[in-house]
């Protein structure tokens, strides 16, 4: 688990930092009528900016070069 961690670090703190943000979102611009698909729930918008987080954190990961055996 340690290991599984140490390599996507930057993916759950992409994460974490998302979903804060999202909520943050929700709560402060939000969506007053209901009818708006991500921000009308916190959990909604959590979920989704958690996600983008993820996904934009993960960019910056650098490649590991695989060895190929002959």
């Amino acid at each position: 688990m340690k290991n599984w961690m140490r390599k996507n670090k930057l993916h759950i703190v992409g994460a974490i930092v998302g979903g804060v943000a999202g909520y943050l979102y929700y709560y402060f611009i939000g969506c007053a009528s209901g009818t708006c698909l991500i921000t009308s729930k916190p959990i909604n918008s959590t979920l989704y900016f958690a996600m983008m987080g993820a996904l934009v954190f993960g960019m910056f990961k650098k490649p590991t070069a695989k060895t190929t055996k002959a």
